[in-house]
């Protein structure tokens, strides 16, 4: 199944989504989908792959080196940052709401199964 379609599901699974991303250790995007504008998603792409790459570090100066997601809340957005192996990550965006859950839910099998395509 080739990426623009899984970020289609998930985007399609996931109220209030806005974008998906698959963006490679540079930020460079491999592939997205979304509502918004493709300019402004790769940008956020870019961006969260920064907030990733530091957090890493951090998680790595404590002795882990498991992360696993990101969860970033702002007064309009969340924003979901998964690595999916070590060189590449996706990133959802999605209105704030209620929904979570549902998004890490779907963001996960999104992971585990471009982890699949890539690997």
């Amino acid at each position: 199944m080739p990426f623009k379609s899984l970020l289609s599901s998930l985007v399609e699974r996931v109220p209030g989504a806005q974008g998906a991303i698959i963006a490679d250790w540079e930020g460079e995007a491999v592939d997205h989908v979304g509502i918004m504008d493709d300019y402004d998603l790769k940008v956020i792409g870019a961006h969260k792959g920064v907030v990733l790459y530091n957090m890493r570090e951090v998680v790595d100066r404590l002795g882990d080196d498991d992360l696993r997601e990101i969860v970033i809340t702002t007064k309009q957005t969340q924003t979901l940052i998964m690595p999916v192996t070590k060189d590449y990550y996706l990133v959802l965006t999605l209105d704030r709401s209620d929904m979570l859950g549902r998004a890490l839910m779907e963001a996960r099998r999104c992971v585990q199964a471009l982890h699949r395509e890539i690997a």
